[in-house]
Order: structure tokens, then sequence, then C-alpha cells
């Protein structure tokens, strides 16, 4: 089966910076819906028309995946605002109560990027922000969708992410 919208792709990838930096793997083939929103524009771009077997090799540049970096989407906020036990690398969605920054956006994922005694830094921005990205792709499988998939639009429940942090378990680190 030709992959065409819609349907359901199994794919694994190595994903890398654009100096050949890992950064991710997904070793085992996961499943996404493909004409829907598990996946970038580009990466169904280039998938549509392949089949099970195929490889790709694809570079994106940053407005292709995560946008720039805004510094825009960095700010310090009190650290009273936050639980007693914080890491650098966890992640809130939106700005706590109480916050000071204004504008900022209150739909972002932020992540705790340093820590002091009378404030927290935090980066609404997504961690592969501003960067080029090298992605090598490996179709496994390729499958028509169910009905239910094709209305949710996507694959099962939870989004596989890109990278083990607190962001992707919070859906902020989506590679699709």
């Amino acid at each position: 089966m030709l992959i065409a919208a819609p349907c359901v792709v199994s794919l694994t990838w190595q994903l890398t910076d654009g100096q050949n930096r890992p950064i991710d793997e997904l070793a085992e083939p996961v499943e996404f819906f493909y004409g829907g929103d598990d996946l970038l524009a580009p990466i169904e771009q280039a998938l549509q028309g392949h089949a099970e077997g195929d490889s790709l090799q694809l570079h994106l540049e940053p407005e292709q995946a995560f946008g720039d970096y805004r510094a825009e989407l960095v700010c310090f906020e009190d650290r009273a605002l936050f639980p007693e036990t914080l890491e650098t690398g966890m992640a809130f969605e939106g700005l706590p109560a109480g916050h000071k920054t204004p504008g900022m956006p209150a739909d972002a994922v932020y992540i705790v990027t340093e820590i002091y005694p009378s404030h927290v830094v935090l980066d609404g921005n997504h961690p592969l922000a501003g960067m080029s990205l090298r992605l090598e792709l490996k179709v496994r499988d390729v499958r028509e969708a169910t009905e239910e998939e094709t209305a949710a639009r996507r694959v099962g429940g939870s989004p596989v992410t890109v990278l083990g942090s607190a962001a992707a378990a919070s859906g902020a680190a989506r590679l699709h």
C-alpha cells in the first residue's frame, strides 16, 4: 500500500541536529496517522507515495520544524510561586498563578532552565526551536486508517515525543 491520506504509517527514525549530533531515536516502530495531526507537514510531504520498506532522509530548517528561537519567550518568576521540589527540565503548562511577566502566552509549555533562591528561569520555546534537523526515516508498515482514527485525525491516545524530558511527557516536545 502506498502512503496517501488517510492512512496509518509505522515509522522508525534517527534524529540529529544540523551537525549530525544525535537528538532522538525511535528504534521500535510507532504508528502515526498520515493526513491529520500526527506529523509535521514536511514529513508528510516527504512520505507521500512511499511504501513499506522505503527509507527517507530529510533536512528540516527551523521554520519547517519548531520555528526560530524566540528570546521573548524566556522569563524570570519568583521562586515562591513554584513547588518546593523543583528541578531543571520540569515543564509547566502556562505560567504559575501570580506570575509577574506580562504578555507571555498562556497556552505555552514552559521548561525550567535554571533555579535560583530568589527566582526561576522559564523558557516557553520548544526544546528544538532554532535548530536545523536531520531525520532518517524508515517506513515499517502502511495500513488503512480505522473510522475512529480518521475521525480523531490521530492514532491512539498519547503522542510520541522527542527527548525524554518532562517537556516531552507534557506534549511540548512532539516531533510530529
